[in-house]
């Protein structure tokens, strides 16, 4: 088992990989391989981060980064952020999760990167140093300023690079994707099924 740089190759197992893990879980079927896939051509994809873990020739677990923005009133400021992260569905719970994002880190620290943002469960990123990002008076786009939303998170590696008011965190536009483009990319793939999960998100 070994972790290495994402190469061309290995796109297409990637892709499946990623809707697989996601599929059903946070709505019927799912989008986040078709961000991959488009993110890897946008200007906001952070190559030097997209690490793969592979297992005897099979890919069983990926990461990506990108750069969003936050906007300080008049002033914008690119932010790193993480995701998706995937591990084969057969492979889970078993910390590779964790390798990967451990080794992606301490990558983006030699780099001297001052901060990472991430959008995912508080309790599973809180273990890698991750914190309420309104703690920092930084913000999700389309959330309540009012409220914490303890899901959009933070890892700071340098406070002084941190400003001291609210800003409001923007992903990249790749991250925005349309149903109808999705369902099209998906006839690439073995059919799946979308079904309605109690467990998946809700809409407000």
């Amino acid at each position: 088992m070994k972790i290495r740089l994402e190469n061309e190759d290995d796109y297409i197992e990637v892709e499946k990989l990623v809707r697989d893990s996601f599929w059903n879980v946070y709505r019927p079927g799912a989008y986040e391989h078709f961000i991959v896939h488009n993110l890897r051509n946008d200007e906001s994809f952070v190559s030097k981060m997209a690490y793969v873990i592979e297992d005897d020739g099979k890919i069983i677990g990926s990461i990506n980064y990108s750069k969003g923005k936050i906007v300080y009133g008049n002033e914008i400021v690119p932010a790193l952020i993480l995701g998706p992260i995937a591990i084969d569905k057969d492979c889970q719970n078993h910390g590779l999760g964790s390798k990967l994002i451990n080794h992606t880190l301490d990558i983006a620290q030699k780099d001297n990167v001052p901060f990472i943002l991430v959008v995912g469960d508080e309790n599973y990123y809180s273990r890698f140093g991750f914190v309420s990002a309104s703690k920092y008076c930084i913000y999700l786009d389309g959330t309540d300023l009012n409220e914490e939303n303890p899901f959009f998170m933070i890892k700071v590696f340098d406070e002084g690079k941190i400003k001291n008011e609210q800003g409001i965190f923007h992903n990249p536009d790749v991250f925005d994707v349309d149903e109808n483009e999705v369902d099209e990319f998906d006839r690439k793939f073995e059919y799946k099924e979308k079904l309605v999960l109690d467990s998946q998100l809700k809409e407000l």
